[in-house]
């Protein structure tokens, strides 16, 4: 059979697990995966989550419920999974909406803290204990990371920029604390900090408090030891659209560790509603 290789690679794999959740990303990583030469792609989609279209891009998809641990671990063992990545987001509110079966309520009264990454963390150990190991989804997903430099759209004023660089020190002591990776700013002043909410609604918060006028800077970033294996930033059409309503004139990700979705969209939103959308930060 063939490995996971050692390098950054995409790994050899003659079956792989996708846990899909919801937007875009996974099936742009199942085409990615696909390309790669992977003999057999098996997913599993939640429902209400998880885009339908997907079956489009795999050879097997199974569906669960938001909280079916159980049935999740059965599904992929019982379809020869030994490796699987995750991609895509769960709504932050299914989170207590969720009605999870035993072992998950298990897994949930064994964590003292209850945020992304303690769960999925734990999600990820469960896997481990039934034999299957969840890989880090970014050697097929490289196209889509950009570097420094990056930018699409109208550039940033000089005092856009200094607020983009002010936003990115605050958003990266914000993730170091893990309430969030995203703050709008305007004028070195914070105008939102994303916790629960996520980002969409942050945006919006942060733009209505810049005022009229608009002009607010939005800055995300990945926390250090960002667990890439269940949680990849990522930016798309979505991201711009919710700028464009909210007032917000530059949207800046980190460099090399941020994933642009349907990229020639993004071009065209970032035009028409003059954002600048760019990468900051090291790669």
């Amino acid at each position: 059979m063939a490995g996971v290789a050692a390098s950054g690679a995409p790994p050899r794999l003659d079956v792989l697990g996708l846990i899909a959740g919801n937007r875009s990303l996974p099936i742009l990583l199942a085409q990615q995966v696909k390309s790669a030469g992977v003999g057999r792609l098996v997913a599993v989609g939640f429902e209400g989550e998880t885009d339908p279209s997907l079956a489009r891009w795999v050879d097997d998809l199974a569906w669960v419920r938001v909280g079916q641990l159980e049935r999740l671990i059965r599904v992929l063992r019982e379809r020869g999974v030994r490796y699987c990545v995750m991609a895509g987001q769960i709504a932050p509110k299914r989170l207590y909406e969720v009605r999870p079966d035993l072992r998950a309520l298990g897994l949930l009264m064994r964590l003292k803290e209850r945020n992304a990454h303690t769960i999925f963390g734990a999600v990820i150990e469960e896997l481990r204990r039934e034999g299957i190991e969840v890989l880090e989804a970014t050697p097929w997903l490289r196209p889509l990371m950009k570097g420094p430099g990056y930018r699409l759209g109208p550039d940033p004023t000089p005092e856009q920029m200094e607020d983009v660089r002010f936003g990115y020190r605050v958003a990266r002591e914000v993730a170091r604390l893990e309430i969030g990776q995203l703050v709008v700013v305007k004028q070195g002043t914070v105008l939102a900090v994303e916790a629960f909410e996520g980002t969409d609604r942050c945006l919006l918060r942060g733009g209505e408090l810049a005022g009229p006028g608009g002009g607010a800077v939005a800055v995300k970033v990945a926390k250090e030891g960002h667990d890439m294996r269940f949680d990849i930033p990522c930016v798309g059409p979505g991201t711009l659209e919710s700028c464009a309503r909210a007032g917000v004139a530059v949207f800046a990700f980190e460099a090399g560790r941020s994933l642009v979705l349907e990229e020639q969209t993004c071009g065209e939103l970032a035009r028409r509603h003059k954002i600048s959308f760019l990468t900051v930060g090291p790669a």
